[in-house]
Formats: structure tokens, sequence, C-alpha cells
């Protein structure tokens, strides 16, 4: 299984980021797995962003839930993140995962992530 995230790169403030994560090797049409959303900023510890289940349903960080939306596209077997009024402390490399479970074990499988600089 492996994912692919891109994104636009460089972001003007106050504009949306928007990111997208492709699934290879592995289907989200099936049931029990979830996905979720992570960055990095430069220099600093990693942040979970939201994520989902096989059943649809939806989490965000607190912090961050006014200005995210996440979904998935189970025809293009991709995720997207949406990020609204970015600031250059959006900056990071931003990262999706997906973890496959069994009844005996749990299988995970991240990108390699994709920078996404906010600056003017």
């Amino acid at each position: 299984v492996q994912l692919q995230e891109s994104g636009p790169g460089l972001v003007n403030p106050s504009q949306t980021l928007s990111v997208t994560c492709t699934v290879s090797g592995g289907s989200i049409t099936t049931n029990y797995y979830s996905w979720s959303w992570i960055r990095q900023p430069p220099g600093k510890g990693l942040e979970w962003m939201g994520g989902g289940t096989y059943s649809g349903s939806t989490y965000y960080n607190p912090n961050l839930k006014s200005r995210t939306s996440i979904s998935r596209d189970t025809s293009k077997n991709q995720f997207t993140l949406q990020l609204n009024s970015v600031t250059p402390e959006d900056t990071a490399v931003y990262y999706c995962g997906i973890i496959y479970y069994s009844s005996w074990d749990e299988y995970d499988y991240w990108g390699q992530g994709t920078q996404v600089t906010v600056s003017s």
C-alpha cells in the first residue's frame, strides 16, 4: 500500500490550502480502516489535524476544526484536506496515513509528505 500526497507547494496568506492523498495498492471502499492527516511545522513536533473511519465519520483537532475540512472520494481512492484562512504558521509538511484493521493486527501506512509554505 502506498500513499502519495500532492499539494500546492506555496499558498498565499488568507487563502485555502488543499492537499490530496492518493492511495494505491489498497482500497478505501473496504471496511475496518481509519485515516488521518498530520503535519509537522519546521522545527516542531507532529500535529494531528483530523481523520475519519471507513463508516464515513470524521474527527477534527479542536484547535483546527473551525478552519479544517477533510473528506474522501472512494471513486478515486483519495482523501482530501482543506485548511482555510492560512497563515505562515500553517507552513509545514503535511502527511496522510491509513490504518487497516484485522481481527489480529493492524497495518498502518503513511505517505512521504508534501511541503506547503504559506507566504506572500
